[in-house]
């Protein structure tokens, strides 16, 4: 299977390896990739600037928004949240309409430092997540695994053998259907995948960020995650 992921961040290029290693064709999408290519800082997370990561991970094919988005079966958004319908846009509704889009992204406003608060557009009685959805009705949006740490969304046998929840909504079944299939493949039991139902639920998913941040603050490590128990 071909898959997108758009965002060369921390969280794309952590899902680009983890799908690489699992034997997918995987291409990154991103603004502008002589920028991304020159980039010289780190990504703020400890982790290498993007060309350094891509210097050992060349299997990965790198184009444009629309490019990698014409490219994949499957398309993973993990650009900033706030900037995500306009990541979108440039993707080319085209390249999206009929493909299940994965929507890990959360709208974070950080204009005033830490800890970030949610854009007020994009909550409570929207989620980006929906926002989405309305913008691309021909794409399948599922929303899924934003409310953990990015190592974990792939990797979830990295804490407590796995044993702790994912969450994913949409408006179609069987979009969700084969998301749950690669949430399977990560290392996720079917167990502890929790459909929420449409997608209006992401507006709940989105607003466990500013708890998790907090979390965060408190036991002083973004590797840990919620169990429902009942």
């Amino acid at each position: 299977m071909k898959i997108t992921v758009l965002g060369t961040g921390s969280v794309g290029v952590v899902f680009a390896g983890r799908l690489m290693d699992l034997g997918y064709e995987v291409m990154i999408g991103t603004r502008n990739v002589t920028e991304s290519l020159s980039r010289t800082t780190g990504d703020g997370y400890g982790g290498p600037p993007f060309s350094s990561w891509y210097d050992v991970h060349k299997q990965v094919k790198l184009g444009t928004f629309a490019e990698a988005s014409a490219f994949g079966e499957v398309v993973i958004n993990a650009t900033r949240g706030g900037a995500s319908v306009a990541a979108l846009k440039l993707a080319g509704e085209s390249n999206l309409n009929n493909k299940v889009l994965i929507d890990v992204a959360n709208p974070l406003d950080f204009s005033k430092g830490m800890p970030p608060v949610l854009l007020p557009e994009l909550c409570n009685t929207n989620s980006l997540g929906e926002e989405i959805q309305r913008t691309f009705p021909r794409v399948k949006v599922v929303k899924a695994l934003n409310t953990m740490l990015c190592s974990l969304m792939v990797n979830p046998v990295m804490i407590n053998g796995g044993d702790h929840n994912v969450f994913i909504c949409g408006n179609d079944s069987d979009a969700k259907a084969s998301v749950i299939e690669l949430l399977k493949h990560f290392g996720w039991e079917m167990q502890n995948i929790l459909d929420l139902g449409d997608i209006t639920a992401s507006r709940g998913t989105e607003m466990i960020l500013p708890l998790w941040l907090r979390v965060m603050g408190t036991v002083g490590t973004a590797a840990f995650n919620f169990r429902i128990v009942k």
